[in-house]
């Protein structure tokens, strides 16, 4: 029979492992689970510590496991193994006949992993230790203000991250408006929030949208720059000299038109509240859906703006991350019968 000591991790961000003795009997105070509250008011369970055997000289997985968890049955040891309980190098393994070699670590889980929590109107791009990157639908709020208590980006975020890790928590970095669709990105640590925010306009190498406006517009492209200034109705008012409020620049690129309408590929140079709602209509081209910046048109059911391309430097690894998306289908619904623009 092989003989294995077992360690605690000694990691300060997360839970400790139980400190076993031989063959990893667990100590009496590790089974019992504490209990942690989240910040909308609900309990949960905290996971039992886990525990870690040392591997002393090359064997299967299931035997070596039968050898250390002795104190239940071989169909219970087969059981965690089918659970996904078991984790070698940080990847779940479930072979009965997985190699094992001297030096490496088991960490065996008492409970079976907490299934994630639904996603409602947001999908995951990518995800490491340190990012999240979200696609958002038209209609979720990215944070809650004040008076709103509704589902949002960020409280399905948090109960994601603490699905795994009940004190992880996660941080904005920018927001989108609730009926604005697309890329966005959150911080799990307050470091990267901040170290992101700090270096926004050298760490973003693009931010790209798509904007659905009224009305054919005549310019191919061109450049819009005011001066925006938020009042005391929460609206954006914009002026081509300086009042006092935030210099902001809007570049935009048409990619379609009819008498109708216009699609416009819409590049931030700065990031204001309402910039682009507030350009369009500068350009006497509102977004459609939006009413609240002079938009007249039925619509399309949605307020036409997506943020379609986010591209940034890491703020850990350094690597250049770009994320993109499809152009929605109802912003294109108004072009099917009309040629490229040129």
């Amino acid at each position: 029979m092989q003989k294995n000591n077992s360690r605690s991790n000694s990691s300060s961000n997360r839970s400790k492992p139980t400190k076993s003795g031989h063959k990893g009997k667990p100590t009496a105070h590790a089974s019992k689970a504490k209990s942690t509250s989240s910040r909308n008011g609900s309990y949960r369970s905290k996971p039992i510590p886990p525990t870690i055997y040392t591997v002393k000289e090359a064997t299967e997985l299931l035997p070596f496991l039968l050898d250390n968890l002795t104190n239940i049955s071989r169909n219970s040891v087969k059981s965690i193994l089918a659970r996904g309980q078991v984790i070698i190098n940080e990847r779940t393994v479930t072979a009965y006949n997985h190699m094992l070699r001297p030096g490496q670590e088991v960490m065996v889980h008492k409970e079976p992993p907490v299934a994630a929590p639904a996603m409602v109107g947001l999908s995951i791009m990518f995800e490491d230790e340190h990012l999240i990157v979200i696609h958002k639908d038209a209609g979720l709020l990215s944070i809650a203000s004040d008076k709103e208590k509704d589902v949002t980006a960020y409280r399905q975020l948090t109960e994601h991250v603490r699905a795994t890790d009940p004190e992880q928590r996660i941080f904005v970095v920018h927001r989108l408006d609730r009926d604005t669709s697309g890329v966005m990105m959150f911080a799990k640590s307050h470091d990267v929030q901040q170290q992101l925010q700090n270096t926004w306009r050298e760490s973003v190498e693009e931010r790209t949208y798509v904007a659905l406006v009224e009305g054919e517009v005549k310019k191919p492209e061109g450049t819009i720059s005011s001066w925006l200034k938020e009042s005391k109705t929460l609206k954006m008012f914009s002026n081509s000299h300086d009042n006092g409020g935030q210099h902001a620049v809007t570049h935009f690129k048409r990619l379609q038109k009819t008498r109708e309408y216009s699609l416009l590929e819409v590049r931030l140079e700065t990031g204001r509240k309402n910039q682009i709602r507030v350009h369009m209509e500068d350009l006497g081209h509102p977004i459609v859906g939006d009413k609240k910046y002079g938009a007249r048109a039925q619509g399309v059911g949605r307020l036409g703006l997506h943020a379609r391309v986010l591209s940034f430097i890491h703020p850990v690894t350094g690597e250049t991350m770009r994320f993109e998306t499809d152009i929605p289908k109802s912003f294109k619904h108004p072009f099917k019968d009309a040629p490229e623009s040129k």
